[in-house]
């Protein structure tokens, strides 16, 4: 059962320049088979008390119209194990027949309890026979190889009926919960995730079973799309091809939950993997399908739009590139010059909002780009989240701008303006190589994927006020626009590059509009900017307001890592092991502490992820009783089962004494 040593060559999916879904094992979990050339399934996990048997299958019930295909319910111990008998019973009794999935954490007995009756179980391998008490231990290949002897003995029992009854398995790595063993020898790094969930992979198929799915979960979206790209590496140099479950887990809620969740999974899915998506909101479980099928709806277009275009076209209209300059498993920015001490470089990414269409007689346009006018001092305020850059085309504003607001214009429009202070144009390619006069600071230029390969390309004038804006209409925008991030490493250009992409709905639906808006940006931008692609975001959506817009560009780049706008919040979507209730909770703790941009705060439910995912924020808040909180300062426990009524103010005293708490400001 020792691990081979793998080199990885830096392949992970079928495409990296065209839509094309990674085919995986066909799984069998009730009547509702995973992988294979089966639709990619939605699924969500109830919150009820697992022995409230009534209130689990309504709530159950209310998520299977909703659009889940698969229930996960939580089986803590023997007693929540065989009540999911009764809730099955009942649920087939009122028609319902949707797969339910155990959810196993610290107790092999309930889930060989659990495995007699329901579809499929969960396991963590974290803590499944293994532990995590955060403790470094210098194993020696020898004593290694007993552990997982050990955890095979108390393993096996479960595979042995999994495969007697026919029930599915999945493997669910979490990044918050790897032991202490996988930590020691391995790290908290995505190889570590892997080779927690491998270990468990082998000892299945040493025991002939393999109705296995598999997982690899991290409120990180980076550190999720690493473990999972190199998981389906690492399965493939093995000869395996499990289904992919996808999800970011403790994502939060709101505008932060699905943005946040978009990155990860989107990401994953704009390269063709993935076999079931489960969105971990902190909101009621039923809100979670329709986001998880927004998300996944575009793949099943893009696939059956691809496949009748690739059978009328005799080419590929994609642009290829032949080698792989980036290491997909680690975070590493693009090289890019720093034009204007402004952008690329090492600076954070920019944001840029059209405000060409908008009414530019009243100042107080701007206040949805985060410059907040007051009519009565007559003076900007810029808010936490502030754009850098306002396009305005052919426009003019017949107002006073704030004085360090960067402005673009048509070229032609540009430079017939008497005073260009602050003020760039935006060429087309063909303008800019002919003869113009261009700006001493910033030139912007407006590029397609394709025209890297075209003769005006080559005409370009390289110097340090060159900055593109990518733009693609193509039906796979995400790997157009990657392909050629790709062509310009292989050139070893390093123009700094503002992605931009424009969206159109098609209903009237505000809400609706906001929410696509959110899910698609993340994923297509998201994905680019978590590898390290892209000095600058544009955003283009006619149907939605200037303010959603901006947010959603910022909410893009704080769940990318790429740029710190606000608070960051690292909440579970609660489950049936939560004594309190996280979505009050949430806002509760977001009502006091929003205003402290940068600081991480972890919310949970109970202590199943709360310390590991807890590692990656700056303190935590964990149910650990009825009525009952321990507060943590990173992964270290300061305080114990402190009565829930006094936690908040508590955590804002141990945030207050670190010196990180500030004021907020007064409205």
């Amino acid at each position: 059962m020792d691990a081979p040593t793998i080199l990885l060559p830096g392949r992970y999916c079928n495409s990296l320049t065209q839509y094309s879904r990674f085919i995986t094992r066909e799984v069998n979990i009730g009547d509702v088979p995973m992988g294979g050339n089966n639709p990619i399934r939605i699924q969500s996990m109830t919150t009820t008390d697992t022995m409230d048997t009534l209130g689990t299958v309504e709530q159950s019930i209310r998520m299977i119209e909703a659009g889940c295909e698969y229930v996960r319910i939580t089986a803590p111990s023997i007693k929540e194990a065989q009540n999911l008998a009764e809730i099955k019973k009942q649920l087939r009794q009122r028609g319902y027949n949707t797969p339910l999935v155990a959810d196993i954490h610290f107790t092999p007995n309930a889930a060989e309890v659990a495995a007699r009756i329901v579809e499929k179980v969960r396991v963590n391998p974290g803590n499944y026979a293994d532990k995590k008490k955060f403790d470094q231990i210098d194993y020696t290949d020898l004593q290694y190889r007993a552990e997982l002897e050990r955890i095979y003995q108390k393993f096996k029992p479960l595979v042995n009926i999994c495969k007697e009854y026919g029930t599915a398995m999945r493997i669910g790595t979490n990044h918050g919960s790897l032991s202490d063993r996988i930590m020691s020898r391995y790290g908290d790094t995505p190889q570590g995730m892997v080779e927690s969930a491998m270990e468990f992979i082998r000892m299945c198929e040493d025991l002939n079973y393999y109705n296995l799915v598999v997982s690899m979960k991290s409120s990180n979206p980076q550190v999720m799309v690493q473990a999972y790209r190199l998981l389906v590496e690492t399965m493939v140099a093995e000869g395996m091809n499990y289904p992919l479950h996808l999800g970011v887990t403790e994502a939060g809620d709101g505008e932060d939950g699905r943005i946040k969740s978009a990155v990860g999974i989107g990401t994953l899915l704009e390269d063709g993997l993935g076999d079931t998506v489960r969105v971990s909101l902190t909101e009621e479980p039923e809100a979670e399908a329709p986001v998880a099928i927004a998300l996944v709806e575009r793949y099943v277009k893009r696939g059956q739009t691809l496949r009748v275009k690739n059978q009328n076209e005799t080419h590929n209209s994609q642009l290829t590139t032949h080698n792989f300059p980036h290491n997909p498993y680690e975070y590493k920015k693009r090289h890019t010059y720093e034009a204007n001490t402004f952008i690329g470089g090492h600076m954070v990414p920019r944001v840029v909002v059209d405000l060409s269409k908008e009414n530019l007689k009243d100042a107080g346009v701007l206040n949805p780009a985060g410059y907040i006018y007051s009519p009565l001092l007559d003076k900007y305020n810029m808010a936490e989240q502030s754009v850098d850059f306002v396009f305005f085309g052919d426009e003019l504003p017949s107002f006073n701008l704030p004085s360090n607001l960067k402005q673009l214009y048509n070229y032609q429009t540009w430079q017939k303006l008497a005073n260009k202070t602050l003020c760039h144009p935006v060429f087309t390619l063909k303008e800019f190589t002919g003869d113009v006069n261009r700006s001493s600071a910033l030139n912007l230029v407006r590029i397609k994927p394709a025209d890297i390969d075209t003769d005006e390309f080559g005409l370009l004038p390289m110097d340090s006020s060159l900055i593109f804006i990518l733009e693609t209409d193509a039906l796979h925008g995400m790997a157009d626009q990657r392909a050629f991030f790709f062509q310009m490493e292989e050139l070893g250009l390093e123009v700094p590059v503002i992605i931009k992409r424009s969206y159109t709905f098609d209903n009237q639906d505000a809400d609706l509009n906001t929410q696509n808006l959110q899910l698609q940006a993340a994923t297509d931008l998201g994905a680019l900017l978590i590898d390290g692609f892209g000095d600058g975001i544009w955003i283009d959506a006619p149907q939605v307001d200037t303010q959603t817009i901006t947010s959603t560009a910022f909410g893009i780049l704080q769940a990318t890592r790429s740029r710190i706008s606000k608070t960051e919040y690292i909440s579970c979507p609660s489950c049936g092991r939560t004594l309190f209730d996280l979505m009050v909770t949430t806002q509760m703790i977001r009502s006091r502490t929003s205003h402290l941009k940068g600081l991480k705060i972890g919310i949970m439910g109970c202590i199943v992820n709360g310390p590991g995912e807890m590692a990656d924020a700056d303190y935590g808040y964990v149910g650990s009783g009825t009525d009952k909180i321990t507060l943590y300062r990173g992964k270290e426990a300061v305080k114990k089962n402190i009565n829930a009524a006094n936690a908040l103010d508590e955590l804002i005293g141990i945030i207050r004494e670190d010196g990180n708490w500030i004021e907020p400001a007064e409205s």
